[in-house]
């Protein structure tokens, strides 16, 4: 039988690189090979696993200029601090004039220009009209400075979920923050728009021209919780946030899933029901996207221990609570049902104030924001 020189020599030459790979602990970040067939699958196999290699090593060596808002310096501060390598940031002085217009000196500009031709990343928090205008300015101002890229880390999305419209004369502030983006100067690439769990997924298609939406999710964040503690289901309080997350926790073995949903009851009310699932002596965790007054969580919590729930938890993405209405969730409030509430620090002038009172629980995102930046996936 012929030899063929071309496979021979790749497959000890893939094997060979594999190997040195290996004993250096490269490829520990590398996704899991499949099963390999006769007919040439392993040098795929292999040849996928040294691509995959190359990238990501190409990817994390990539250095960054951090400009961040106010409320994101100390992520900024803490990414510097752990990867002084990889990441500069530069303080901006974030003030304003008598009449209270901006006054803005962004950093990296004196005594020399550090940030031209550099890859920049903008912590964002978009947690106020004023802060978001002011953002704006100085995102512009980047895109206007020779910068080589720009990657604007949006974790909370405020105006997700007002994308529609049912009285003419509303103002469709996920539409118009869209056009505002879309509108930014171009620097040769997109602005690369970094968005944590979006309330409604197509908002990414109102982008448009010079931005473009890189949608993340903190729930591996959450995995990390599930597989660390006892819980053993995760529950949903709709339907449509059972399709969005629930394949994210099809890999976790022996997870029941539960559904919760509304139905209207006696007088019109509308009352929140299990549509799905057994929660009897299960150790649960709610999930979906984000909360603010948190009356239909409250309500899925309480229908679950209603049904014998052994524990009942809850898990958001983004904690906005208006008005401190996370006073009613903490212990002795009148929402009081959690055994743990854990949020991401997604909006950091929220959980900056959240008591440490057994209840809540802040997940850092800066790790997980560090591998998406790199790899454009929180798989």
């Amino acid at each position: 039988m012929p030899i063929n020189f071309l496979s021979l020599v790749t497959t000890l030459f893939l094997s060979s690189t594999v190997s040195a790979w290996a004993q250096q602990g490269q490829t520990a970040s590398c996704p899991p090979l499949t099963v390999l067939n006769e007919s040439g699958g392993r040098e795929k196999e292999v040849a996928h696993r040294i691509m995959w290699n190359q990238h990501s090593r190409k990817r994390q060596s990539m250095q960054y200029r951090i400009i961040a808002a106010e409320a994101c310096e100390s992520l900024a501060r803490r990414m510097e601090q752990v990867y002084p390598d990889r990441f500069t940031f530069h303080p901006t002085r974030w003030e304003k004039f008598p009449d209270g217009t901006d006054n803005i000196e962004i950093g990296g500009f004196l005594p020399q220009n550090l940030l031209s031709g550099e890859h920049v990343l903008f912590l964002a928090s978009f947690h106020n009209n004023d802060v978001t205008l002011s953002q704006f300015q100085v995102i512009i101002c980047l895109l206007q400075s020779f910068i080589e890229s720009l990657t604007v880390v949006l974790p909370y999305y405020p105006v997700g979920t007002m994308e529609r419209v049912t009285k003419e004369g509303t103002v469709a502030t996920a539409a118009t923050y869209a056009h505002m983006f879309s509108s930014l100067p171009n620097c040769g690439r997109p602005t690369r728009l970094m968005v944590y769990d979006l309330h409604t997924l197509q908002n990414r298609f109102y982008l448009h021209g010079n931005a473009v939406a890189s949608l993340q999710t903190a729930i591996p964040l959450l995995k990390e919780k599930i597989l660390a503690t006892n819980i053993d289901c995760v529950a949903f309080p709709d339907d449509g946030a059972a399709k969005r997350f629930g394949e994210m926790f099809r890999e976790i073995e022996d997870l029941e899933m539960i559904v919760c949903g509304k139905t209207r009851g006696e007088g019109g009310i509308r009352n929140v029901v299990i549509q799905d699932g057994d929660a009897k002596g299960r150790h649960i965790v709610i999930v979906d996207d984000l909360v603010q007054t948190g009356g239909t969580l409250y309500e899925c919590g309480k229908v679950l221990k209603e049904a014998g729930a052994a524990s009942v938890n809850a898990f958001v993405s983004h904690a906005v609570f208006p008005k401190e209405s996370w006073k009613r969730f903490s212990k002795g409030g009148d929402r009081s049902c959690f055994d743990r509430f854990w949020v991401t620090n997604s909006i950091p002038t929220v959980t900056d104030t959240l008591p440490d009172d057994g209840v809540f629980e802040v997940l850092d995102l800066m790790e997980l924001i560090i591998n998406d930046v790199d790899h454009y996936s929180s798989a």
